[in-house]
């Protein structure tokens, strides 16, 4: 971890950060002006989800040391689906960035890519039987909840 994303988990830890605008403002005032792009990359690296506080407002919050693959992906992913060779993964608010790390970090042969949003992954793959069965495995090893039969 360098000194940046440790001057970001102080940032978080000490007054709620909404957006990467904000973060990037907060940084700026620290001493690390930063592109966008930094910034995103750090929120994965560090694994920072969005969790609602007691006004339901979504701010940056560092994950659970101790949450593990399967724990993150059944609590926090809604629903997996495929469109020809593109999977589709509807996740809690803030927390696709995430599971996108982890599937990344799976090294999964037939996933060509995965591009992650606040809320949604997309995972592409060569083929629409590889999205189908990567969808079906999904479902089936991390019991998502998902309805969809895929």
């Amino acid at each position: 971890m360098n000194a940046r994303q440790e001057v970001i988990l102080k940032l978080i830890s000490l007054q709620k950060i909404h957006n990467q605008k904000e973060l990037q403002n907060a940084l700026k005032k620290s001493g690390f002006p930063v592109a966008q792009t930094t910034i995103s990359r750090d929120i994965r690296t560090l694994g920072l989800i969005k969790k609602a506080d007691e006004t339901n407002q979504y701010c940056y919050q560092k994950t659970e040391k101790n949450l593990n693959q399967q724990e993150l992906f059944t609590s926090n992913i809604l629903n997996i689906d495929y469109a020809g060779n593109i999977l589709v993964m509807k996740c809690n608010t803030g927390t696709a960035q995430a599971v996108c790390t982890r599937i990344d970090s799976m090294n999964l042969p037939d996933i060509v890519g995965t591009l992650a949003g606040d809320d949604t992954i997309f995972v592409l793959v060569r083929t629409q039987e590889q999205a189908q069965n990567l969808a079906e495995e999904l479902i089936k090893n991390f019991k998502t909840g998902d309805k969809n039969s895929c």
